[in-house]
């Protein structure tokens, strides 16, 4: 007969207990890990669709120009200065009146050169006599020499003596003709047609030859130029069509705040050098000028019409952007998506912007709404924004009965 010991029998249940409850605590673990790696991650929505604003790419017409500053440089800028010295002793002109050319400005006291060319009317009269008497003495000893009856050395001389009668009249008579154009210095008168500014020297001073600041400067208005300059990258354009047998390259200019036209000319000189310091060369453009809105050494908006693009496609120029695959564009796709489209950027009016390449005529683009987008992104097209002064629906016009019966009776 076998005995069983308490102890032992008491362990064995102890020890089954065990593993079971390790058994349930590592089921217990696998299912949570199992949980969290397939079920516990909830599902991504979709991301929300985006609303934009869109416009379609269009074929038109594109204006290539060059905006540039440029300064109102008149044709002819002159400083009238005395040419010879004394008293001024008129003024004849108006600060800021417009003259004529050959208008008289100013006279110089011209009793001096009067008296000066006097005395070289009387010294031309003396010379003048002492040549005749030396030409009556020159036919006497010729007649003598062929008789042989002077000294060959006496005939000569006297041949030297009315030469030197000659000459002096001659001196004579260009002290005269300068005395005559000194008088004529005397009476200034406007180089050229313009207008003349403040007056430099007043009646009483007196002036000398060349003296500064001179008696007054002389601006032309009308026609007028401008300069301005365009950069080494552009010019063989300019040059291109400048070149062209019978092309006259428009240019319009203006104000400092390049909101108001002033005026409207053409190109029509190009400078035969480049400035090495700036890369640019400098242009200039004539303008008729008829209301003298152009003022001289202002400062202006310069724009240039190089070229015209016809047909291109056109696209609002905030639907072009740039980023890291250069410049693109939001394309609409049929399913009410976006792809983004690289595009070759051309000339823009600052509206609109010409895509060499990248976009065709017809396809749409997104023109407002792009910070959240991506490739791929749903969107929808918001409505169009009425625009500014569209006239209000009809209902809304229509006035309350109280306030209707009372314009009726106010009418009435």
């Amino acid at each position: 007969m076998t005995t069983t010991d308490p102890a032992n029998a008491t362990e064995h249940p102890r020890k089954k207990r065990g593993w079971i409850i390790a058994v349930i605590a590592l089921g217990v673990a696998v299912a949570l890990v199992l949980y969290h790696l397939f079920g516990g991650k909830k599902p991504k929505g979709a991301p929300p669709v985006q609303v934009v604003s869109v416009a379609a790419a269009t074929l038109g017409n594109m204006p290539v120009t060059l905006t540039e500053l440029g300064t109102v440089t008149p044709n002819a800028t002159v400083n009238v200065l005395p040419q010879l010295s004394g008293y001024l002793t008129a003024v004849g002109y108006r600060e800021g009146q417009d003259v004529a050319k050959g208008q008289f400005l100013a006279q110089i006291d011209p009793r001096q050169y009067e008296i000066d060319k006097q005395q070289a009317q009387a010294q031309l009269a003396k010379d003048q006599a002492g040549l005749d008497q030396a030409r009556s003495d020159l036919a006497r000893y010729t007649l003598l020499n062929q008789q042989k009856s002077i000294a060959e050395q006496t005939y000569a001389d006297q041949q030297f003596l009315v030469r030197q009668d000659e000459a002096a009249v001659k001196a004579d008579r260009a002290s005269i003709a300068q005395y005559d154009l000194d008088l004529v210095y005397c009476r200034i008168t406007a180089p050229v047609a313009g207008r003349v500014g403040l007056r430099l020297v007043d009646p009483g001073n007196y002036v000398t030859q060349s003296s500064s600041p001179g008696i007054v400067t002389i601006t032309t208005m009308k026609p007028t130029t401008v300069e301005f300059t365009v950069p080494q990258n552009s010019l063989a354009q300019v040059l291109q069509r400048f070149n062209t047998a019978g092309v006259k390259l428009p240019v319009t200019v203006y104000d400092s705040d390049n909101t108001a036209v002033l005026a409207t000319g053409t190109l029509y000189a190009i400078s035969n050098q480049m400035a090495t310091n700036t890369g640019t060369v400098t242009l200039r453009a004539t303008f008729a000028n008829d209301d003298e809105k152009l003022f001289p050494n202002e400062f202006v908006n310069v724009s240039l019409l190089v070229d015209t693009l016809q047909q291109a496609v056109l696209v609002p120029t905030a639907a072009v952007q740039s980023g890291a695959p250069g410049d693109f564009v939001y394309l609409v796709n049929a399913d009410q998506s976006v792809s983004v489209h690289k595009v070759t950027r051309g000339p823009s009016d600052g509206k609109n912007t010409v895509i060499a390449a990248g976009v065709a005529a017809g396809q749409t683009v997104v023109t407002d709404g792009m910070d959240r987008l991506s490739d791929g992104a749903k969107i929808k097209v918001a409505a169009p924004k009425p625009a500014p002064g569209a006239a209000a629906p009809a209902d809304a016009k229509k006035p309350s009965g109280k306030r209707a019966s009372s314009v009726a009776a106010s009418s009435s």
